[in-house]
């Protein structure tokens, strides 16, 4: 979890139920990561599959399947909530 675009995809998973689609994911991390390209989508798609899946499944926090790229939360997303809470960006006046 100590990687933003990680962090991101799982703030999108504990918003929703059941399994999401690979492409989903990747689009809501496009958003949050900065310019919003077709280019900066595929390079934060190959990311995600090579990368950072890989990781969140090890932590047993994600069940990826390569065939249908689709993704489930396998922890309770209330469990995440703090990890997500202390890892985003905090203002200050």
């Amino acid at each position: 979890m100590s990687n933003e675009r990680r962090q991101h995809a799982l703030q999108y998973l504990v918003t929703r139920p059941g399994s999401v689609a690979l492409g989903d994911v990747a689009e809501y991390v496009t958003i949050n990561d900065g310019p919003r390209t077709r280019d900066q989508y595929e390079r934060i798609l190959t990311g995600l599959v090579h990368n950072h899946l890989p990781h969140l499944t090890d932590g047993a926090l994600v069940e990826y399947d390569p065939i249908d790229e689709r993704l489930t939360l396998l922890v309770e997303p209330e469990l995440l909530y703090p990890y997500l809470e202390l890892a985003s960006p905090t203002t200050s006046d």
